[in-house]
């Protein structure tokens, strides 16, 4: 029975994480890319702030690999996102049954798992303006978030899934 709990905790855990989906144009040299910029009329669905956090965010990541921010660059960077339904509606069961004779009877509850959390999904584009507004790299992240979060629970978010995103960057083909 132990052993059937730590099991269920951690199948509930790892299901928490976001899913994060890559693509890229595989004849593009991304040695190439030493510096980035955003694009300017960029609309990401975002609240003004979180998307200043999630620009911080990726900053950070990308100056790890040595890419600088440029106001001439050699890519651009494109935010979009958008609220979404969960992809599960997970509940837990909590049942109860007996039987006498030859009668039996059977009580079930639903209790969701998840609470009032809210689900985004995010897509970042590289797109390379030497080639014709070619799109060279992508993710798109769902992730579940809160928000009424403070200002410093959603820094940490952002700095989370930016790192877990850019994590594949670049793509090693």
């Amino acid at each position: 029975m132990k052993a059937l709990k730590y099991i269920l905790l951690f199948a509930f855990m790892s299901s928490c994480g976001p899913l994060i989906y890559y693509d890229y144009e595989e004849t593009t040299d991304f040695t190439q890319y030493k510096s980035y910029s955003y694009f300017d009329d960029m609309e990401t669905g975002l609240s003004v702030l979180d998307q200043k956090r999630i620009m911080r965010a990726i900053d950070a990541e990308l100056q790890k690999v040595g890419i600088e921010r440029k106001t001439n660059a050699d890519f651009y960077i494109d935010i979009s996102s958008r609220d979404i339904q969960p992809t599960t509606n997970s509940s837990f069961g909590i049942g109860m049954g007996g039987t006498g004779g030859n009668v039996g009877g059977a009580i079930s509850v639903g209790v969701p798992v998840g609470g009032n959390l809210l689900s985004r999904e995010i897509t970042i584009d590289f797109v390379d303006l030497s080639e014709g507004e070619k799109l060279v790299w992508q993710a798109v992240c769902e992730s579940l978030y809160k928000p009424n979060d403070t200002p410093e629970k959603r820094d940490e978010h952002f700095n989370k899934l930016i790192g877990r995103i850019f994590s594949k960057y670049p793509p090693k083909g």
